[in-house]
């Protein structure tokens, strides 16, 4: 399809001591390649000041990198993009985004010096700090931090290393830390990648709130987004990016009334999704042998804290062959605690009264046998995969319950990676390196590395992080495929109602303690 584009009227912009200016940052005639095929075509795009745009588009339509292609970080940059005279990217442009989270994590953890420390505890950057460094200290505004911890709900987290906040409270101090940095004398862009992901319904009122307050003249934003709904209040142009055969390239772009009824919109709100017949044949059909009274997990009166800082008190919980989970509660109450205590990534489980598949956890068994019986799809684990592994490698490397391969693969253990592949959609992108292709993507091959040793339990903390519309219902539709055939039984974390594959048939909620920290409670969806 040809693309076309909407030239908006041009707008002047004066605020104190900044001049008259009609653009704030360009791209034209701009080709941008990201592996050996995949070709980003843009004829023209524009940001004036005043404006905040929504670039809309599915898993792989090229919204993170047109975006990044704006920020400067691509070699192209030079060559195609033209930013306005008083706007300075480095100063002016501010990033959230879950690759931001991960390079802020991998920062402090590369820095940190515990294993040194008497306390055996290094915070690294705290979030105070990361916030007021958005601005030098002769121009430390207090009252705009004030507001803005406030605003955003942020004050039990001031004190914190970024490194152990959830993924929701990260999201939300990069927020602070942008909008912190807005400066009177100068423009500004704030460039937002699916802000509402990964966040409880509490801080995505919040977080929308805040945003909108400071959706003004005074600066712009660009919105990358896969889903309607998600789409922020005070949003005015949308850019509808689209990919095929052609590559990606942006083919509607306008005021958010006009692109929002245009056919390249809505047609991307009614695609069909159909799980693979593949899958089936990958699926042992022996769900009806399942023992339904078999106890998979049992803790009794569970406990886990950092230093002063409870988190879980008294869980008490009981999960057996009939029961598909789910785990609701607030960012940062617990949620990923709890999944590492069971599944052996976290030390703080021996010694306690967890039960797995009715044996003591830490009476005489390896991590590896006990990591054998689960399958993991996490942002934790999405985070580990760096540059370098192929897709067939990550999906392989789940029968060694590794990152990457460091043993030898068999030709049959190729062939079922390859099956999952192919039975996901993702069969084209096989031999593609797996930090090329979409964030959405890379979960679908998450997936397929967590299932194909068939686990016993499969963990999916926010399985649809960073996945479109259609994609989420793919994945949904797959989990409940695998409950409805296997023997492998579902334990989802999720903060959307409305997200869940329908074989659920049990509840846990988080709730907080008087004395701090959360225990759970117990109910039937």
């Amino acid at each position: 399809m040809a693309a076309t584009w909407h030239k908006s009227r041009k707008l002047n912009y004066d605020c104190g001591n900044i001049a008259l200016m009609t653009t704030l940052v360009s791209i034209d005639n701009a080709q941008c390649r990201i592996g050996r095929q995949t070709l980003l075509t843009i004829e023209h795009f524009a940001i004036e000041p005043g404006q905040h745009w929504c670039l809309f588009g599915q898993n792989g339509s090229g919204k993170t990198l047109l975006a990044n292609l704006l920020a400067g970080k691509r070699l192209e940059s030079n060559n195609y993009v033209s930013y306005g005279v008083k706007f300075d990217p480095a100063r002016d442009l501010h990033i959230v985004s879950f690759e931001e989270q991960q390079r802020l994590w991998e920062r402090d953890n590369r820095l940190d010096i515990s294993e040194f420390s008497g306390d055996a505890q290094d915070k690294g950057t705290v979030v105070t700090g990361l916030i007021r460094a958005s601005r030098s200290p002769r121009d430390q505004d207090d009252k705009l931090f004030a507001d803005l911890v406030q605003q955003l709900a942020l004050q039990e987290v001031l004190d914190k290393g970024i490194r152990f906040l959830s993924s929701g409270q990260i999201r939300k101090v990069l927020i602070a830390r942008s909008l912190y940095a807005h400066r009177d004398d100068a423009p500004q862009l704030l460039i937002l990648d699916d802000p509402l992901e990964s966040i409880d319904r509490s801080s995505q009122e919040q977080i929308k709130t805040t945003i909108e307050k400071y959706m003004s003249a005074q600066f712009s934003s660009l919105q990358l987004c896969r889903r309607r709904q998600d789409i922020l209040p005070g949003v005015t142009h949308m850019a509808v990016m689209l990919s095929d055969t052609a590559g990606m390239q942006i083919s509607r772009q306008g005021t958010l009334a006009e692109v929002s009824q245009t056919a390249e919109f809505t047609k991307l709100m009614g695609a069909d999704v159909e799980v693979s017949a593949r899958l089936d044949a990958l699926l042992p059909g022996q769900a009806l042998t399942r023992q339904t009274s078999e106890e998979l997990i049992r803790l009794e009166n569970v406990q886990a804290s950092y230093g002063d800082n409870k988190v879980l008190v008294d869980v008490n919980w009981v999960m057996t062959g009939r029961d598909h989970v789910v785990i609701e509660g607030p960012n940062g109450c617990g949620k990923s605690t709890l999944l590492s205590l069971i599944d052996g990534e976290n030390h703080k489980g021996y010694g306690q009264k967890v039960f797995l598949f009715g044996r003591l956890k830490g009476s005489g068994e390896t991590i590896w046998e006990t990591k054998k019986h689960f399958g993991i799809v996490s942002n934790e684990l999405h985070n580990k995969y760096i540059k370098g592994w192929r897709v067939l490698d990550v999906v392989v490397s789940g029968f060694f319950d590794s990152v990457g391969l460091y043993d030898e693969s068999g030709t049959a253990e190729i062939a079922q990676a390859r099956d999952w592949i192919a039975a996901l959609g993702l069969g084209e992108w096989e031999t593609q390196y797996y930090h090329e292709i979409s964030f959405g993507q890379q979960r679908l091959v998450l997936l397929a590395r967590a299932m194909i040793k068939k686990p016993r339990i499969l963990i999916l903390d926010e399985p649809c992080v960073g996945l479109d519309d259609f994609h989420r219902q793919l994945i949904l539709k797959v989990l409940d495929r695998i409950a409805e055939r296997s023997l492998t039984n579902i334990l989802y974390v999720t903060h959307v109602a409305d997200e869940q594959p329908s074989c659920i048939n049990q509840r846990l909620r988080f709730r907080k303690r008087t004395s701090g920290g959360y225990g759970i409670e117990l109910e039937k969806p």
